[in-house]
């Protein structure tokens, strides 16, 4: 990972915005710059697991327009305060975030992103042409501000230790039957920083059988209600999953939440045993998933333009094939048409290895559901916040 460099930004924090129209109006596309420029990445989502190399293959292919790519990783719920106040000030010193529904809801509540869609849809692929079915319909989220460059199924699902858990819960009142018996050793982490805890979060209301899987304000009352009582069989809730699967790893926790990509991959690179295994909860609905490019308010005509550029370039289909991985968003893709046997021949082997043949059933067999709407996923954040992690959250 290359070091961050902060660049002078002369532009103030609505000037390159307003160059290319006011929101809701076609604004025309920006010209490429005459000289390259530098970008500097932010990746709240880990983003840069599936997408680093395409980033990196464009640099090669147009050195004409980029000289020097710097990336960064920051924790989500971070980002938007972080944007907002550089923008304020008429400095930002990031170019392009790679995000998951969290910080790009919170960054559509505070304004922070370029309206890519419909305004700039000319610089970039017709994305209901070339998005797979259910990719298409997490672009709907971005309400315009963001583009979707990966896409999987997610969760919720199960993961537990089959050597300590003989008998996994398969119902919701199994769940917390054995959270109560076995004090401790279920965990998950913090919804707003945490792509499974956010899809158990999510999850729940279909499982539950609640009034309105889409309302947490008034729709989530069994919800609440059973992750307060669980609550009281965890620990505490780390603010982030790579803690909670290092935990589980270790043997200090037997179960936890996840998701496809976060069962496979720590388990290709060792952190989670191979003989880990999954279930599901009776009722349970796949909540998608996906990562986003957004471009923040405050750059230069011409780095927004070659951003487009970039964006394009990272939805081509043998970029896509890196979105494979070793499973971490598995399976990954955004976009038709990518086989596994497109990708590098590492992601096949870790997947031929590590992934599970039941996969392909339950993808086809259970029903999908979108997450939450930016706005709406905002409240539950905070309301989970508040009500389930305020005293245990660390």
């Amino acid at each position: 990972m290359t070091a961050r460099i902060t660049r002078r930004q002369a532009l103030g924090a609505g000037i390159g915005f307003a160059a290319l129209g006011i929101a809701g109006a076609k604004a025309e596309t920006p010209a490429l710059p005459k000289a390259p420029v530098t970008l500097n990445v932010v990746d709240v989502a880990g983003n840069l697991a599936l997408t680093q190399k395409a980033i990196q293959n464009y640099a090669k292919a147009k050195p004409e327009l980029v000289s020097k790519i710097s990336f960064t990783k920051a924790p989500a719920p971070d980002l938007p305060g972080k944007l907002k106040a550089q923008q304020d000030a008429g400095r930002v010193d990031i170019d392009l975030v790679l995000t998951g529904t969290d910080a790009l809801s919170a960054g559509l509540d505070q304004k922070i992103w370029v309206p890519l869609l419909p305004d700039l849809a000319s610089a970039l692929p017709k994305l209901d042409d070339v998005l797979l079915a259910p990719a298409a319909r997490m672009q709907g989220l971005a309400n315009g501000a963001g583009v979707v460059v990966s896409y999987y199924p997610s969760g919720p699902l199960l993961e537990y230790a089959p050597e300590r858990v003989s008998q996994p819960p398969n119902t919701a009142e199994e769940l917390l039957a054995y959270a109560k018996v076995n004090p401790n050793r279920f965990i998950y982490a913090r919804p707003a920083n945490s792509g499974p805890g956010r899809t158990f979060l999510m999850g729940l209301p279909y499982i539950l059988g609640d009034k309105d899987p889409k309302d947490p304000v008034n729709g989530w009352e069994k919800t609440w209600a059973y992750l307060k009582e669980l609550g009281e069989a965890i620990e505490y809730y780390p603010t982030g999953t790579g803690a909670t699967m290092k935990e589980f790893g270790e043997g200090s926790r037997d179960m936890t939440v996840s998701t496809t990509g976060w069962d496979i991959n720590p388990r290709v690179l060792g952190v989670v045993p191979k003989t880990a295994a999954i279930s599901t909860l009776k009722g349970f609905h796949w909540v998608t998933d996906a990562h986003y490019a957004c471009i923040p308010k405050g750059l230069a005509p011409e780095k927004i333009a070659v951003l487009l550029d970039l964006i394009s370039f990272m939805l081509k289909p043998e970029q896509q094939a890196y979105t494979y991985d070793e499973g971490y968003f598995y399976p990954g893709p955004a976009v038709k048409n990518v086989t596994l046997s497109m990708a590098p021949e590492e992601s096949q082997a870790a997947i031929a290895e590590f992934g599970r043949p039941e996969y392909e059933k339950l993808i086809a067999d259970i029903p999908t559901e979108l997450p939450l709407d930016p706005a709406k996923m905002v409240v539950a954040f905070n309301m989970w916040d508040k009500q389930i992690g305020a005293a245990k959250t660390k």
